[in-house]
């Protein structure tokens, strides 16, 4: 089902036109409300009228979270607080959170956005819906709950946590989706296994999953150990929240809802902007919203941008699953290591679980990697030469995929601590 055919389907030409309206109606606004914008623009020797169209763009200076933080909380706005409805801000982050303000406008273009991605998901007004992203200030629960009403859908908003009584529900309630992160699926199916609940008696048939970077392995195991579709859906705060774009179930790339969100792929380094196709740096200006607009926002999510139709009809831009993010990539010894590319080598060995911890360290005025990987049950023994083989298999495969050494440390199934939201995957002790 497509929700809205006659944007999601749209031409380029059709597309086009559509951005360049707003994009130059958004610059506007932004000029004459946000200070640091309108300064920015005046060193760059720009003014709204310099900005006519798409192709105009890459005039346009960049926003960092930074910007959003030293405006801290609402220097950001450009609307006063009587027409901001809404607050959120983003967690996990040292020093000051980014603030978000949505005005009625805002909120209900975010709640189309996310029934966009929903019927991509596959999502029909008949399914129940329950939703254990965290609600409060981050923006997932509410995000996902409001475009589900707005679908016609039921939503069950459980939030996040309470392993045992989600599962209770699936079995009760029938739910037929769940949204959450992909680490949180997992640990739902490793629980569902320990209770002796086979995944087969439950309704559910699609998972739609988020807020933090996941490998195609690892959607692999999703999909085998709850025996359901699972869908990338992608998103962040300073944006919108969840429902910026999301796959369709043909799964072969997120489908941007362009209309709002207008894309770009620059080099993170030179900053230029690169050629279709190519990987880079994702970078979004959002051209509808009211509260708190961006442009040029770096995301710092390295991903590329498709443009041919989709098989689903749409014509929406897709991006690929994010390979990592510029700024949480670890350099050892020269070697640029994304959580990913470990994460996709555990994930296909038969004798480890999909739960791991990267540890860096400095010793000797060199870097150290540590992966320590939990072992399946049935591999965990006594038997000192079989874990030894193991370890070296394990090492070998990393190595040979990264092209760095690392140690590799087996620990017990269940001995590394489990996240029932964002997971923390790297502990780099250089910065200590």
């Amino acid at each position: 089902m497509i929700w809205n055919e006659k944007i999601e389907c749209a031409s380029r030409d059709e597309m086009t036109a559509i951005q360049s309206e707003r994009l130059a109606a958004t610059v506007k606004r932004v000029y004459h409300n946000i200070p640091y914008y309108r300064k920015k623009m005046q060193e760059a020797h720009l003014t709204p009228a310099d900005i006519k169209s798409i192709d105009d763009l890459h005039k346009l200076p960049f926003t960092t979270k930074t910007d959003l933080r030293d405006s801290y909380p609402f220097g950001s706005f450009t609307v006063p607080m009587s027409e901001i409805v809404r607050v959120h801000a983003s967690s996990g982050t040292t020093g000051r959170p980014t603030v978000v303000g949505y005005t009625r406008n805002d909120i209900n273009m975010w709640s189309e956005n996310v029934t966009r991605a929903l019927c991509m998901a596959g999502v029909h007004q008949t399914d129940i819906v329950q939703v254990a992203y965290g609600y409060g200030l981050f923006t997932g629960g509410l995000g996902i709950h409001y475009g589900t009403e707005n679908l016609g859908a039921t939503v069950i908003p459980i939030s996040g946590g309470n392993t045992k009584k989600q599962i209770q529900l699936m079995q009760d309630f029938g739910s037929s989706v769940i949204c959450c992160t992909p680490s949180y699926a997992l640990y739902i199916a490793e629980v569902m296994k320990e209770m002796g609940i086979e995944p087969e008696t439950l309704k559910m048939r699609i998972g739609i999953f988020g807020a933090e970077p996941w490998s195609e392995s690892m959607r692999k195991e999703i999909e085998e150990k709850l025996k359901i579709k699972a869908i990338d859906i992608y998103g962040l705060s300073e944006i919108v929240g969840p429902g910026v774009s999301c796959e369709c179930e043909h799964q072969v790339g997120m489908h941007i809802n362009e209309d709002h969100f207008l894309p770009e792929i620059i080099n993170p380094e030179t900053l230029e902007p690169m050629a279709p196709g190519e990987i880079g740096e994702l970078v979004f200006s959002t051209i509808t919203k009211e509260g708190i607009p961006l442009l040029r926002y770096r995301t710092r999510d390295l991903t590329r941008l498709i443009y041919d139709k989709c098989a689903c009809g749409r014509t929406l831009v897709r991006m690929e699953k994010c390979k990592g993010r510029s700024d949480d990539m670890l350099i050892i010894r020269g070697v640029n290591v994304f959580p990913s590319q470990i994460e996709s080598v555990l994930l296909e060995m038969s004798e480890t679980e999909p739960h791991y911890m990267l540890i860096v360290d400095r010793a000797d005025n060199l870097d150290t990697l540590t992966v320590q990987v939990e072992v399946q049950e049935q591999f965990f023994s006594d038997d000192i030469r079989s874990l030894q083989n193991l370890t070296k298999k394990i090492k070998s495969n990393i190595e040979s995929t990264l092209g760095v050494s690392v140690i590799v440390q087996l620990v017990e199934p269940k001995s590394i601590q489990r996240s029932e939201g964002k997971a923390q995957r790297v502990i780099d002790r250089r910065k200590i």
